[in-house]
């Protein structure tokens, strides 16, 4: 950590601390932060109660950890699969082109070209709101898996012409070993910066769909925060506490990865000068 640069110290800095709110917090409440009317309504932010109380009788600051916690969940989720199947398929297709390279391309292009917003907003209609966590994320998995495997194909086509490729051929070694032990060590920094970014992506997808009212409203993001204090009228009552919180909270977080990102690539670029 001590030649990390100061953009990656301050990016890790901040996500540490929403991963501890998000993650570690809330198992300290008991009970459902999201359950109306447990306390007095509009309360200002107090000792008993850090940002106050919104309108439907919630904790506001709860409310924000636990909105942290699925959002998060939601970001990662969608990261860690599509990164995965992405990276997989990319490089299973540029390494051993033919009939499957093809097939996965056509299917990579398909997907790259539909439009997901539409599907998104069409599927929190026919569930009028009820969308689960799983589902919507479930969806951006599939939008977003294309992306990165396009990328690594193109890397794996390369690759697969250098001399190790082929002593790794005639030595017998299967395909999956070839992919995982000789072209993924070449596409893992990549791998890394597109697993950040597809956090942003997720997260900010979600948010955008929950402030329109397309997203799950009976669980708490931090895009179903925003929505809920914009239907109860939060900014023209003066209740900042309660819609500032999750913007504030959806600001800092996308400024800790654009740091984490953009540090991360100089550290890389540093480490492969040396």
């Amino acid at each position: 950590m001590k030649n990390w640069n100061l953009q990656l110290k301050i990016g890790v800095f901040i996500l540490a601390i929403f991963l501890i709110f998000g993650v570690i917090l809330p198992l300290f409440y008991t009970g459902n932060p999201i359950e109306w009317g447990k306390f007095p309504k509009n309360l200002k932010p107090s000792s008993a109660h850090i940002f106050g109380t919104t309108n439907l009788g919630q904790d506001t600051f709860w409310v924000l950890l636990k909105s942290i916690q699925n959002s998060f969940f939601i970001g990662l989720l969608v990261a860690f699969f599509a990164t995965l199947i992405g990276v997989l398929l990319g490089m299973l297709s540029g390494f051993r082109g033919g009939i499957l390279d093809r097939v996965i391309t056509l299917i990579m292009d398909t997907f790259i070209v539909i439009p997901s917003l539409p599907i998104l907003i069409l599927l929190a209609g026919l569930l009028k709101g009820r969308a689960s966590v799983l589902s919507i994320s479930l969806v951006l998995i599939i939008f977003n898996w294309p992306w990165p495997a396009r990328q690594v194909r193109a890397m794996a086509l390369t690759l697969r012409e250098r001399d190790f490729i082929d002593t790794a051929l005639f030595s017998g070694e299967s395909t999956f070993k070839i992919i995982t032990r000789e072209i993924f060590p070449f596409v893992t920094s990549w791998s890394l910066a597109n697993f950040i970014n597809t956090i942003l992506v997720a997260i900010r997808t979600e948010s955008g769909l929950a402030v329109i009212g397309m997203s799950s409203n009976e669980q708490a993001t931090l895009g179903t925060m925003i929505y809920w204090a914009i239907q109860h009228q939060a900014m023209m009552a003066g209740r900042w506490w309660w819609i500032g919180s999750p913007v504030v909270a959806i600001t800092l977080i996308f400024i800790s990865l654009f740091l984490i990102l953009s540090g991360s690539q100089q550290y890389s670029a540093l480490r492969r000068g040396k």
